[in-house]
């Protein structure tokens, strides 16, 4: 994919709008809300340097949560004061997104400062994608510029609509967002492990299905393996598996059924491990850390399952969730890890919240951060590698959420195509 990128000639002493994510939590302190957690505005700064650097205006626009109309508890003046303390930015919030007020605001821009509208999302224009709200956000600035591929599966006001307007450039991070993932599924360095986890199985079905294509081997952890272990006539008992969409069950699908079709389609597919021991395709636990509840703290409560062997039930495995990987599993996809050149995980092996279950995802995630080339993304991974400290270990980290798994699944994001050269 060949986007329009950012070159000093394109801004140099311009209004630009730059939409950005800053769809971050926020905490209350003693000193009013802020920031917990600035991934996501992190990732902004090379561009927003960049502008500076060059003498653009700069307009930031961005969502927070999901407000029915304005709500001061989903303001972004707490990102403008992390902006301003944290970075030094010369920047002033303006608590609106259109009209009288932005405009003053904009008139007063000097090169090399910034702007930080309202949360876009207070007007719901913004999602319906009205032109008239489009129009009145691309009428500020002479330039636009898409920073935020997390939402680029959106065709919103500030992803497309502000587009029909003014000549619209991919961000830096964008960019190499773009460039990475394409790097993934086009060219990448083998063997490539791909390791899917977390809770749900849903976000991550068309993606899987791409990367079984180019992928030596898949292995499964999280709740997504309780979809494979049922599909192989595995015990499961009470854990966790996702519930079908309602088109999905008029279809008679289930993710059971989703995951039986993923593993039938590869069945004959083999990885040699140490270069002579066949594995399939696709691999799951070969056991699990089990507990009647994920909040335990009880040593007592907690057991080993080896799910290749008949298990003698007891009356309290009924019961059971799995929670975590066995000791087992994380030695077998150690090993599998060793030989890996890329790798891309999605997804905790565990309950890693709980530190009785945490260990699957620790162990996983340092081996991942050994290999030469590790991509990783989606929230509760991210989340779960920084409560470790494991970030910095990884090649690449990706903030995208659902649009990086659409992008890897083939689709076609709506905030992309207006940066496409033409």
């Amino acid at each position: 994919m060949k986007l329009r990128t950012l070159t000093s000639q394109a801004i140099k002493n311009k209004t630009v709008i730059m939409r950005v994510d800053y769809n971050v939590p926020l905490k209350n302190a003693i000193r009013g809300v802020q920031v917990a957690d600035d991934n996501r505005i992190n990732i902004s700064i090379p561009t927003l340097k960049f502008l500076q650097e060059h003498g653009a205006k700069t307009i930031l626009i961005s969502h927070l949560g999901r407000p029915k109309g304005s709500n001061p508890q989903l303001s972004l003046e707490p990102i403008a004061r992390y902006l301003q303390k944290h970075h030094r930015f010369d920047l002033t919030f303006v608590p609106a997104i259109t009209g009288p007020e932005v405009e003053k605001a904009v008139e007063a821009l000097v090169p090399g400062q910034f702007l930080l509208l309202e949360n876009l999302r207070f007007d719901p224009s913004e999602k319906k994608n009205l032109a008239p709200f489009a129009k009145s956000l691309a009428q500020l600035a002479d330039v636009y510029i898409n920073d935020a591929f997390s939402t680029a599966h959106r065709s919103h006001a500030s992803t497309t609509g502000i587009t029909e307007y003014i000549p619209a450039y991919a961000g830096l991070a964008l960019q190499k967002e773009v460039e990475t993932l394409s790097e993934l599924t086009e060219n990448p360095q083998k063997p490539l492990v791909v390791v899917l986890g977390g809770a749900k199985i849903s976000d991550k079905v068309a993606a899987a299905e791409k990367l079984l294509t180019i992928a030596d081997i898949v292995l499964v952890g999280g709740a997504v393996a309780n979809s494979f272990l049922k599909a192989e006539g595995l015990e499961i008992h009470k854990s966790f598996i996702e519930d079908a969409s309602a088109d999905l069950k008029k279809q008679n699908i289930n993710y059971t059924t989703v995951a039986r079709d993923l593993m039938e389609a590869h069945r004959t597919e083999k990885m040699l491990l140490k270069g002579y021991i066949p594995l399939p395709k696709i691999i799951y636990p070969v056991d699990v850390i089990a507990a009647p509840s994920l909040d335990t703290h009880k040593k007592t409560d907690v057991q080993i399952l080896d799910l290749t062997k008949d298990m003698a039930d007891t009356p309290n495995d009924k019961d059971l969730l799995y929670l975590d990987i066995g000791p087992k599993t994380m030695h077998l996809y150690a090993e599998i890890l060793k030989q890996a050149q890329t790798v891309f995980w999605n997804g905790p092996m565990g309950v890693w919240e709980n530190p009785l279950f945490a260990a699957g995802s620790t162990l996983i995630g340092k081996a991942i951060g050994k290999v030469p080339h590790s991509i990783i993304g989606g929230g509760d991974t991210i989340s779960c590698v920084r409560h470790f400290k494991l970030e910095k270990t990884y090649t690449y980290v990706s903030a995208a959420g659902g649009a990086a798994l659409a992008f890897l699944g083939g689709e076609q994001l709506p905030g992309l195509l207006p940066l496409t050269k033409k």
